[in-house]
């Protein structure tokens, strides 16, 4: 096992946390490509970027965000929406990791739990950008991934980490048996969909909320079902409550009594950067719920955060606070309500 230390800070050593989101963070280096173009199969889906082979390709312009990955960006959305958040999450002594941490602590989130590993680089992907879309370049690095001493918070959001972690799963669902009274929300990366609902069967057990897309909803079931089957297949697995999301057609969510259908938020103007809409979607679905909001407030606030985000590069800039979240749902058109199925 290696030799890492969590970070100190000045904050209360017992402080209580309304949210703590677990996951993985990077450095995204957006590359915004002039020369590309996309071909898709008939039904628009299937689509592929391309560029010429061994030439040299001029390039617009190179944006760097610090302190990205679906939890760090969950903790940003949780701590501008007024909860009390932290990140469990892992760097190397490089600078990457330096602008990481100070990036979290400037959005207000504790960092005691975000791990220093000495002579390890943080992870820093390649985000291929064109058009409103991007294919990012990923690259985990390897860390000894630990479970920190972190109490008994309300929340906690637990999404992508590396492919070694399975054992840290299996620690952390331990630690969720042994603390029935906290609620977890649970949005799986690449990996944690690999490794399937059987390897994963206490994380699933102790689901609260569970969050995916339609694809991958039908990749973790195995099937091709309908969307109410899809929410019940992902119930069956253990989540109270299941959100799938289909993109820019909307979004459906069940807690076995009912089913729901929301529509997306309007665009004020085409956007710019889809990275992040559906990390802000969930994580602040999540912020409403442990705010006191019924589901179907809840998928009222998601949609606006991920309406908010793609209007600029990157998954946290658009992140807003709540009193600006809640000035545009007071705006929102007659039909922004969330539907029975």
């Amino acid at each position: 096992m290696g030799i890492f230390s969590f970070l100190k800070n000045d904050q209360p050593s017992n402080a209580k946390f309304d949210f703590i989101a677990i996951g993985d963070i990077t450095t995204d280096a957006f590359i915004r490509l002039k020369e590309a173009h996309v071909t898709c199969k008939v039904n628009k889906e299937d689509c592929e970027i391309c560029m010429k082979f061994g030439d040299k390709l001029p390039y617009e312009s190179v944006t760097i965000v610090d302190a990205v990955g679906n939890s760090p960006n969950a903790a940003v959305s949780a701590s501008r929406l007024g909860l009390k958040a932290a990140l469990i999450t892992n760097v190397g002594d490089d600078q990457a990791g330096a602008d990481a941490i100070k990036h979290i602590a400037n959005d207000g989130i504790d960092t005691r739990f975000i791990a220093s590993h000495p002579g390890k680089k943080t992870n820093y992907h390649y985000v291929l950008w064109y058009g409103d879309e991007r294919t990012i370049l990923i690259k985990h690095e390897t860390f000894d991934y630990k479970l920190p001493d972190i109490g008994s918070p309300s929340w906690i959001y637990l999404s992508s980490l590396g492919d070694n972690s399975l054992p840290f799963h299996q620690e952390l669902g331990k630690y969720l048996q042994s603390h029935p009274e906290i609620k977890l929300a649970f949005q799986p990366g690449t990996f944690q969909i690999k490794l399937g609902a059987e390897q994963l069967k206490d994380i699933y057990a102790r689901t609260e909320i569970f969050f995916c897309n339609v694809e991958e909803a039908k990749r973790i079931l195995g099937t091709e079902n309908e969307i109410k089957s899809l929410l019940d297949g992902i119930r069956s697995l253990g989540p109270k409550i299941a959100v799938i999301s289909d993109g820019p057609r909307g979004a459906y969510a069940s807690d076995g009594n009912g089913y729901w259908f929301m529509p997306i938020y309007p665009d004020p103007k085409p956007p710019v950067d889809r990275t992040g809409a559906g990390d802000s979607f969930s994580s602040t679905f999540t912020s409403a719920i442990a705010l006191g909001k019924t589901i179907p407030e809840a998928l009222a606030w998601g949609p606006i955060n991920s309406m908010s985000v793609v209007q600029y590069v990157g998954a946290q800039e658009g992140l807003l606070k709540r009193e600006k979240l809640e000035g545009y749902l007071a705006q929102a058109p007659a039909d922004y309500v969330a539907k029975e199925i």
